[in-house]
């Protein structure tokens, strides 16, 4: 397990400071405001922790307010209810007294059924790509500290990197991501760690047809919502291929979804994000 592997391990490892009530840290990082994969993965953990049985199957989430790096998050969980094939929890992470993140989750106890998927795209092997390191040195400099950064997730993208791209693309994006390291055999833990990094490239697919980016002054961008379907077991340590699409940006929202395959062309889990796409019409301050 890699350095930057075994500290998100622990950052998904929360305090139980009393029935049905955690606490989260953040990474010690120079950053504006919480990532938004790390809020999910520990409101999905802090869920987890109070589930006997089955594994999560699906879970629907609302950002509220900017996360604060600086302070811990506390996560109250609701245990809705507790039934025989699905158990239902609200989580609710607070900072300073208010909501910053909710978080319904549902899990099931596994059953045989019908069984159909959509197929795989065909792809080169991940072996075959570079690392993001590697696609990222000619712009060291530009990213600064993010890229010292300790990442946990190995990415390995096909094609065109959408956050360096100079013109207009297609809405669609593909990578091969697995964690960096191998992880304990705990279905939880796997869960948790893909809910991290679903939300690592979603928004780049969003933007990736218009003439904007992170660091324009004139565009506001987060993450609304975002939901997740975990339809199989799968190890997040082995690599996963996040197929992406944006069918839509329209009202200063826009919405993506992806897939995530494993090697053997199983479809494991589905993902929906929508994100705020502000751009305002008025000229940068000098």
């Amino acid at each position: 397990m890699s350095e930057a592997l075994e500290f998100l391990v622990d950052l998904l490892d929360l305090e139980s400071i009393e029935v049905n009530i955690f606490r989260g840290v953040s990474p010690d990082e120079d950053r504006q405001r919480v990532f938004g994969g790390q809020v999910a993965a520990q409101s999905l953990m802090a869920a987890g922790r109070t589930v006997e049985s089955g594994r999560p199957h699906s879970l629907h989430a609302y950002f509220l307010r900017p996360g604060d790096p600086s302070v811990p998050i506390l996560y109250e969980v609701d245990r809705i209810r507790d039934g025989r094939s699905f158990t239902t929890r609200l989580v609710v992470a607070i900072q300073h007294g208010r909501a910053i993140f909710n978080l319904s989750a549902s899990f099931h106890v596994d059953e045989q059924g019908l069984s159909h998927q959509r197929p795989m795209p065909e792809v080169p092997p991940p072996e075959s790509l570079d690392t993001l390191a590697v696609r990222l040195e000619p712009y060291r400099e530009t990213l600064g500290d993010w890229f010292s950064r300790l990442h946990p997730i190995d990415q390995r993208h096909i094609g065109e990197l959408p956050f360096t791209h100079k013109s207009g693309k297609d809405p669609i994006q593909r990578l091969w991501i697995r964690a960096d390291g191998s992880l304990p055999d705990d279905p939880l833990l796997h869960a948790c760690i893909a809910a991290y990094a679903s939300d690592m490239s979603l928004f780049d697919t969003m933007l990736a047809p218009h003439e904007v980016s992170w660091d324009d002054t004139r565009f506001m961008g987060a993450s609304l919502d975002h939901c997740m379907w975990f339809h199989r077991l799968f190890r997040a340590d082995e690599w996963l291929l996040y197929d992406m699409e944006s069918p839509i940006a329209s009202g200063a929202r826009g919405l993506a979804r992806g897939f995530l395959f494993t090697r053997d062309g199983e479809l494991v889990v589905s993902v929906v994000q929508e994100g705020l796409m502000r751009v305002s019409t008025r000229a940068p301050a000098p």
